[in-house]
């Protein structure tokens, strides 16, 4: 008799993180709503991540594939592309859920079909579990391509997507190696309806050789990404609103690279959200601390 399918896919990209990745599937283990099947993908580990999931493959709900190092976003690919469910979440090997994530969204999008993604906050704790903070940025429900221009508020750790985003807008551009969740997050909301919830779904651990800590490397894609973004999707926004999240992205640019002393690239930067919307008061109060950045 053949197995159903599971109603939710969990996809785990892997690298060097077997350190971490036990925390990950136990809390997977643990959810409160089990119809779900976990598709780990060791994106070419070189530390002990096979023993320490090996205890763990004897549950049926979880896969194990393993490929040659090649990058996060192609290894979201592989699970994407072996995944079986109707919803699809993600959670990093190093990161963890609280045990009703899937339970409570699950139930949101039965109760709002017109919903496409669900997501919401989390919780940071550094390498150790400890817990650093419970302050989450401002996150965003409906049509919110305007706002995801101006930064990404979406974690990829709290989202549960409908797969036929995936089917009909493809997955994770492999051109990325950083900020590939942005990129796929602005795409969809061109087209499909996000809610925020304002809960805790998951962990987030913070550590020093993260990919995203580099916020210098994740300026620079994310620049790359909402340009393509504008110029691919023009119809997706009006020119307002267009203008208003670009001179948004540029104001934060601009504060970052003023704080860390590199004012050519701040005032570059201040220039560009003027040139957007010169008269928006926020654009002027970002050119106040790009010229007095102790003052942040």
């Amino acid at each position: 008799m053949a197995q159903a399918r599971p109603r939710v896919s969990i996809i785990t990209p892997t690298f060097n993180r077997a350190d971490f990745i036990r925390s990950a599937v136990e809390s997977v283990l643990a959810q409160t709503f089990g119809d779900f099947e976990l598709l780990i993908v060791d994106d070419g580990s070189t530390d002990n991540t096979v023993s320490v999931l090996e205890p763990y493959l004897s549950d049926v709900r979880i896969r194990y594939f393993h490929q040659p190092n090649q990058g996060q976003s192609v290894a979201r690919n592989r699970g994407l592309a072996e995944a079986q469910g109707e919803l699809i979440c993600f959670l990093d090997s190093d990161d963890a859920w609280l045990e009703n994530k899937l339970e409570k969204q699950v139930s949101m999008m039965d109760q709002y079909p017109e919903v496409d993604i669900i997501h919401g906050d989390e919780i940071d704790i550094d390498e150790y579990g400890r817990e650093i903070s419970r302050k989450n940025m401002r996150r965003f429900s409906g049509m919110i391509a305007r706002q995801l221009l101006a930064d990404n508020s979406v974690s990829i750790n709290t989202v549960m997507v409908r797969s036929r985003c995936f089917d009909e807008m493809g997955g994770f551009s492999e051109e990325r190696r950083v900020a590939d969740d942005y990129e796929i997050w602005l795409r969809f909301a061109s087209r499909y309806r996000f809610l925020y919830v304002p809960a805790f779904f998951g962990f987030y651990r913070v550590m020093s050789n993260q990919i995203s800590s580099d916020k210098r490397a994740r300026f620079e894609s994310n620049e790359r990404i909402v340009l393509d973004f504008v110029r691919d999707f023009p119809e997706a926004l009006s020119r307002s609103d267009r203008h208003w999240g670009l001179s948004r992205f540029y104001c934060r640019k601009a504060r970052y690279y003023a704080r860390a002393g590199d004012k050519i690239v701040a005032c570059g930067a201040i220039v560009r959200a003027l040139r957007y919307c010169p008269a928006d008061p926020v654009v002027w109060r970002s050119l106040f601390r790009v010229i007095r950045p102790s003052g942040i």
